[in-house]
């Protein structure tokens, strides 16, 4: 599917994009860029923080890798939203961060959905002990905003299905008991699994190589 058939796929579901640029060289998320998209995601720090440097200020740049704690500091100050939050200590961690650069920091909980032991994230079980402080206003300088998750790497799109179905049920129930005004996100999707993931209702993707592939579209 060219680049131009997946934004308008996207525009006709609703659903946001986050174009996954790790790798790939400043002149190719240009091209990108001057197309209209605003919304990158990188997931490793160093690479974030240097194009963060040389590209232009309006980008809004996703981490949606691991986050190390110890290298966290170096996005706090501009990073738009972070897709991995995992840990309690992160939390802790980030909010202190936002703190100390006067602003508030988009997160999304990462949950893990796969069966993969390699993919991080809070259990669907242990989500809600996650989610109350938040709700509580304990991490002031946060703003929750929704969820992200990743299905297992299978050719069994009926599991792929099911893992997305019941993240999305995760949502849902927490949208509707906590009723915070911008939990409004579920980031669920890649290039591979993006249209399953829209169909059990992601309304954010995250696409590298269907938009990039060796050099930018």
């Amino acid at each position: 599917m060219e680049y131009i058939k997946i934004l308008d796929y996207l525009k006709e579901k609703d659903v946001a994009l986050v174009a996954v640029s790790k790798t790939k060289s400043n002149e190719e998320i240009l091209d990108v860029y001057n197309r209209g998209q605003r919304d990158f995601g990188e997931n490793k720090v160093q690479e974030l923080v240097g194009k963060y440097e040389a590209l232009p200020k309006d980008i809004r740049w996703h981490m949606i890798g691991h986050l190390q704690k110890n290298k966290a500091k170096m996005i706090a100050p501009f990073v738009h939203m972070i897709h991995s939050v995992d840990s309690m200590e992160l939390i802790e961690l980030l909010d202190k961060l936002a703190l100390d650069n006067d602003r508030i920091i988009n997160i999304l909980l990462q949950v893990k959905i796969a069966e993969e032991d390699s993919k991080y994230g809070i259990s669907p079980e242990d989500l809600e002990d996650f989610v109350i402080p938040l709700y509580e206003n304990q991490f002031s300088n946060l703003r929750l905003r929704g969820l992200m998750g990743m299905a297992t790497f299978t050719d069994d799109e009926v599991q792929i299905g099911l893992e997305f179905h019941g993240l999305c049920y995760k949502y849902l129930s927490i949208h509707q008991r906590f009723h915070m005004h911008h939990f409004d996100t579920l980031s669920m999707g890649m290039s591979g699994d993006y249209q399953i993931a829209i169909e059990e209702g992601s309304n954010m993707v995250r696409i590298g190589s269907l938009i990039f592939g060796s050099r930018a579209l």
